[in-house]
């Protein structure tokens, strides 16, 4: 449950700034099945892969972090 959360957020930042999968995990350095499984929620991501699309992104960590663990 919790990773599907986190996969919601990345996806819906991603289409925010106007990312494809594709693109997204080409910037950060991993794979696009990778990225497709955490924002499926199959794949819990670490704090590491948070922090790069965040910084891609141009949006702080926090902002990915769902409201009930704020």
């Amino acid at each position: 449950m919790e990773a599907e959360i986190y996969g919601r957020r990345i996806r819906a930042f991603r289409k925010l700034k106007g990312y494809t999968q594709e693109q997204l995990a080409r910037e950060i350095g991993v794979s696009v099945s990778v990225l497709g499984e955490i924002e499926r929620g199959n794949r819990k991501p670490t704090t590491e892969f948070m922090q790069l699309v965040a910084e891609k992104l141009k949006i702080s960590l926090e902002e990915l972090f769902p409201l009930e663990h704020k």
